[in-house]
């Protein structure tokens, strides 16, 4: 027996991992003292702010059938595996990515760090990309990956201006 996931499960993982990621970027930009350092990283918690946003108005769009599962799921085990596969993943929503911060990252490092959890966030999606049918809203998860790729490009932008400046 297959598992399949609906948008709306996927959708719900995405905005949690939203959350994560801008509380990262809060606590990055605590340990630096620069300006333009410490409003860089608050930007990019604005921008995971504004994910989780439209992760939430795309979620809120989805139609019944998207929202819907025709997997017989009487114990909810189809939401759970999702649940530890993202706890394992990316931005886990168990532990603070924060807490892995100790204040005397370079910008360079938390960018890296930052473009990395990012591109673990794309393994992730397309993983469950996989897992969504069609009907079920995977043109929606395709979406997800559109704006974290996006969120890639931003982030590596932000590297080279660093490296630019230096």
């Amino acid at each position: 027996m297959s598992i399949d996931f609906n948008a709306d499960e996927i959708f719900e993982m995405a905005e949690e991992i939203e959350r994560n990621g801008a509380r990262f970027y809060r606590k990055a930009a605590e340990g630096k003292e620069d300006t333009h350092s410490h409003q860089l990283l608050l930007d990019l918690a604005a921008m995971e702010d504004e994910h989780e946003k439209l992760f939430a108005s795309m979620r809120k769009d989805l139609s019944k059938q998207e929202r819907a599962s025709d997997v017989f799921d009487p114990y909810n085990e189809a939401a759970l595996y999702l649940r530890a596969m993202a706890d394992g993943a990316v931005f886990n929503v168990k532990k603070d990515p924060s807490e892995d911060l100790t204040g005397s990252e370079s910008m360079e490092d938390i960018l890296r760090r930052a473009i990395g959890l990012e591109k673990d966030s794309i393994v992730f999606y397309l993983g469950m990309k996989e897992m969504v049918p069609e009907r079920l809203g995977r043109p929606k998860v395709e979406a997800i990956i559109k704006e974290e790729m996006k969120h890639i490009t931003d982030l590596n932008g932000a590297l080279v201006e660093l490296k630019r400046l230096k």
